[in-house]
């Protein structure tokens, strides 16, 4: 059985350092990031990404969010795997459920889903989650 939630985060607070910067305008950064959600899912989230920025206005991250929700009733936590790109002021992400980082009564949990960012800091997400 496949259970499909969505909904909505919240970016509550986002901490940025550049660690490489080039001549061009070009960087790497890493983010720190805390989230919370609402719908499907309520809780939070404490995402940590990596970041290629090709311009000011373009780039791609990957990282994990730590998610601390509720789903159906149950509590408890897991982890997703980003990877994603930001263009024209909107960022996007496919993730998938880290096998076996579920814990609490979460912790047979196993989906992928995806979000696309929206104004002020709040982002729309999907899931399809195959084991609950």
């Amino acid at each position: 059985m496949t259970l499909h939630i969505s909904g909505i985060f919240q970016i509550t607070s986002w901490d940025e350092t550049t660690d490489i910067q080039h001549p061009d305008g070009a960087k790497q950064t890493s983010a720190s990031i805390t989230q919370m959600y609402s719908g499907d899912l309520e809780g939070v989230s404490q995402p940590k990404y990596i970041m290629c920025y090709t311009t000011d206005a373009q780039a791609v991250f990957c990282g994990y969010e730590n998610v601390e929700v509720t789903i159906n009733g149950k509590s408890g936590s897991f982890v997703l795997q980003h990877n994603g790109k930001f263009e024209q002021g909107v960022a996007i992400s496919s993730f998938i459920i880290v096998p076996n980082s579920g814990q609490g009564e979460l912790a047979n949990i196993d989906g992928k889903g995806s979000f696309t960012s929206g104004e002020k800091g709040q982002a729309n997400y999907q899931m399809e989650i195959t084991s609950l």
